[in-house]
């Protein structure tokens, strides 16, 4: 009866065809670790999700700490995921929240928004989607509220040509576009303001 250990018996006892399956043997193998190598073929539907552009890294729960020269706090923010592009060394945010200081002693102006984008090398952070900024005035704290919104870390400016409404305990105030100045803690209204105020007790 010849069954597969006969048959491997003979191969055994032949020089010839024991040298012709060791190479065949070893072809196999060469050619099983040269695939190996191959990068995996792109799967089409991860890369229609990803979409073009695509992160050279990320972070998650990350945050950025920034200072100026005499070492004081100056910006502080956070996201629960943070991406970077080496292009243009941009870096986008989901649900960014930050800290900004003005002079040491003075309490930071809390900001948060939907999205934002970091570009690094013009020290710009945009900001868009509910934006809110909660700033202390004295013993109260007023909330303006506004679509979109850049912050210049250089000149310690944050700015927007958008439709803003700033709340507190006295009453409501809108207006298109503003301007502030955090070091200053200064705010300023560019155009149709208008305001309703209550008498505080």
């Amino acid at each position: 009866m010849n069954g597969p250990l006969e048959s491997l018996r003979r191969v055994t006892e032949r020089p010839l065809l024991r040298a012709l399956a060791v190479i065949a043997l070893v072809a196999v193998a060469l050619l099983l670790m040269w695939r190996t190598d191959e990068p995996p073929a792109p799967d089409p539907e991860a890369a229609a999700l990803r979409g073009p552009a695509e992160p050279d890294g990320f972070v998650v729960d990350g945050t950025y700490t920034a200072y100026d020269e005499s070492g004081n706090l100056e910006v502080r923010f956070s996201s629960p995921r943070i991406e970077q592009f080496e292009k243009g060394n941009m870096a986008t945010m989901v649900s960014p929240t930050a800290d900004i200081h003005g002079e040491p002693g003075t309490e930071p102006w809390t900001i948060s928004a939907n999205n934002g984008s970091l570009l690094q090398n013009e020290n710009l952070l945009y900001l868009t989607g509910n934006v809110r900024i909660i700033r202390p005035i004295g013993d109260r704290e007023a909330t303006l509220i506004t679509s979109k919104l850049t912050l210049d870390n250089d000149q310690n400016i944050l700015y927007t040509d958008a439709p803003v409404e700033i709340t507190d305990r006295t009453g409501v105030t809108r207006a298109t576009g503003m301007k502030g100045w955090i070091n200053d803690r200064i705010l300023e209204l560019n155009s149709d303001v208008e305001g309703r105020y209550e008498t505080v007790h």
